[in-house]
């Protein structure tokens, strides 16, 4: 008999890839798959290999706003109707959560009816909507080793990052650390790019001549930003590409040397695949400090430089990029640093969570 899993995952691509990359590797078992979300999560699903997307209500809930709050919560309310609606209809034998207001719908109305439930976890920090169903989840499962603000009695497991079918492909190339051209691949991730956007083309232009003539730049850049980084490029004579964004970015991340990035979960993971030497610059705004968390489990085997946003100024990257572009002995130590922190079967070993869940 075929089998079903509903996945339930919020708009974003932190929450969207994992799931992808799960229901790439069921697709290839026989298994149907059907995908929850919102609105705005919706229109970021188009890569998932779902048979249907349900569409609910969904709203974040915060205290500090009590009649937005009341607002959210009944719009929760009508999700869980309809997601209770789908379950007793088509039947899944599992419901998988990968976090996000979108997925609480699901996940509440799953629990509520006896069906097996999985919550995975890509981020250091539990988040808040996993937060509510883990003590009663099956398993959880998170992307790093540590995972805070997990409930007491929590059935956990650290198993990593699912990556996106390309993503994994790509990373199968060897590193090797630069000759003579350098490429240096900045990616700002989609809240509060301007910064990176911004203030490396600056760094980068105030290097020594000739570290600027070795380098070849692939920055994803926001929009408002694309004029302002490009003519400092030109203008500093380094050979830059910027766009707002990049389809094909595992192809960016294979022929990277060094990487600066935000410290997302899918980031951070991709980064440890390939191998890539980095800095990280995490977000200050992320809930519960989660990106400086991520960011550890590459620090602390230096594999990465960690840099607050206070004190990504144009004077301390240029430092840290002449401290070591010039360094290829770090360079190399630094990727395999990295690539022990990966973990390559993430997507295969959730997998094997989902199957033996499913068939208790």
């Amino acid at each position: 008999m075929t089998k079903r899993i509903l996945l339930a995952a919020g708009g974003t691509g932190g929450h969207m890839f994992p799931a992808q990359a799960l229901a790439e590797y069921l697709k290839n078992l026989g298994w149907e798959i059907v995908l929850m979300t919102d609105v705005r999560g919706h229109k970021h699903a188009g890569n998932i290999p779902a048979q249907k997307i349900i569409e609910v209500e969904a709203a974040s809930i915060s205290p500090r706003h009590p009649i937005r709050a009341l607002g959210g919560a009944l719009k929760l309310m009508r999700g869980v109707k309809t997601a209770k609606a789908f379950i007793k209809d088509w039947q899944p034998n599992i419901v998988v959560g990968f976090g996000g207001y979108p997925a609480f719908p699901a996940i509440k109305a799953a629990q509520a009816l006896g069906v097996p439930t999985i919550l995975h976890e890509q981020n250091a920090v539990l988040g808040r909507v996993n937060r509510v169903f883990a003590a009663k989840a099956d398993m959880v499962v998170s992307g790093f080793e540590v995972l805070e603000k997990l409930p007491s009695g929590a059935n956990w497991q650290a198993l990593g990052n699912p990556l996106r079918s390309a993503v994994a492909l790509a990373s199968q190339r060897k590193y090797y650390a630069p000759q003579e051209t350098i490429n240096l691949l900045i990616v700002g991730g989609s809240l509060g790019a301007r910064l990176l956007s911004e203030t490396v083309p600056q760094a980068v232009a105030s290097l020594p001549e000739d570290l600027r003539a070795r380098l070849s730049i692939v920055q994803q850049t926001r929009q408002e930003s694309l004029e302002f980084a490009r003519d400092i490029y030109a203008k500093a004579g380094v050979k830059a590409v910027c766009a707002p964004f990049f389809s094909d970015i595992e192809t960016h991340l294979a022929k990277a040397h060094f990487v600066i990035a935000r410290a997302g979960a899918s980031s951070v993971s991709e980064i440890a695949a390939m191998g890539l030497p980095s800095l990280l610059v995490p977000l200050a705004i992320a809930m519960d400090d989660h990106q400086r968390i991520n960011a550890l489990s590459l620090k602390k085997r230096d594999a990465a430089h960690i840099l607050p946003e206070s004190e990504f100024t144009p004077e301390i990257v240029k430092s840290i990029l002449v401290e070591t572009l010039n360094d290829s002995s770090w360079l190399k130590t630094a990727s395999k640093a990295a690539l022990s922190a990966a973990k390559p079967e993430a997507t295969a070993d959730l997998a094997e969570c989902v199957i033996a869940t499913a068939n208790l």
